[in-house]
């Protein structure tokens, strides 16, 4: 993967920032995409320090916002080349009945979750495909969730969005599949991030649980009884953006402990 050009949303914390740390030691350049400049930073100063050679940019960039995607891709290109691989990370979730589920928490869930992943790609594409026709092959990854696979009370309008995130890949493998591009969407199940420690929070404040009892509640899916790890996730995406991956394209790959194979 030497001197290819990642770009990562979401890579200021998390499951962006293991999926960098993994693109950035197999000798990709990369760009940080994010809301926050002051995360992107540190995780680039963090990056630098483990791989020194390292090509990086920081580009903050809200999904949700059209121009502001396409900003920030044509800053990233004009720097550091059209994207090879993109990996959509970036993701909110909230929870509420569906009952209390108001138009304006729906559609901030399908604009992070969903539209956010739209407007990524169709910024990377042109400069993707022209890529691929010249023998640097494209990659898509969509960081979807077990909820793109089945179902979860209270979290509706976040379901619908990623079981969108995974129709969407779905569609485009088809679509690009002879043109040298992959598509493929990453499920995770719980995993130890920023999502997860403020769902705990919601739990105990909600239930009274302690936060031991709010983590366990939401491991108890996970056959193996823990949660899933951000370098585990980060591995998926290197394995599908690695040589050797060229077949494998529409998948939606539950890393969940075993869940979905209840």
């Amino acid at each position: 993967m030497q001197n290819r050009h990642a770009l990562i949303t979401g890579a200021g914390a998390g499951i962006g920032a293991a999926i960098a740390m993994a693109l950035a030691r197999a000798g990709c350049r990369l760009t940080l995409c994010g809301r926050s400049s002051d995360k992107l930073q540190s995780q680039a100063e963090t990056l630098r320090a483990q791989v020194p050679e390292l090509a990086v940019l920081i580009s903050p960039m809200d999904v949700t916002d059209e121009k502001s995607v396409q900003a920030a891709v044509q800053q990233a290109q004009a720097r550091l080349g059209p994207v090879n691989v993109l990996v959509n990370n970036a993701g909110q979730a909230q929870s509420q009945p569906f009952g209390k589920t108001d138009a304006a928490l729906w559609q901030h869930m399908l604009n992070v979750n969903l539209t956010g992943s739209y407007h990524c790609i169709q910024a990377v594409l042109p400069g993707m495909l022209e890529a691929a026709q010249t023998g640097t092959p494209g990659r898509i990854v969509n960081i979807a969730s077990t909820a793109g696979l089945k179902g979860y009370a209270y979290v509706s309008a976040y379901v619908a969005a990623k079981h969108g995130v995974v129709g969407l890949t779905k569609a485009l493998a088809l679509e690009l599949a002879r043109k040298g591009v992959t598509v493929n969407a990453i499920c995770p199940g719980y995993t130890e991030t920023d999502i997860v420690r403020e769902a705990v929070q919601n739990i105990v404040r909600k239930t009274g649980k302690s936060e031991a009892e709010a983590r366990q509640a939401l491991a108890v899916s996970n056959p193996q009884q823990r949660l899933v790890q951000a370098h585990e996730v980060a591995q998926s995406v290197l394995w599908l953006c690695a040589q050797g991956s060229d077949a494998i394209n529409g998948q939606a790959i539950a890393i969940d402990g075993g869940e979905m194979a209840a």
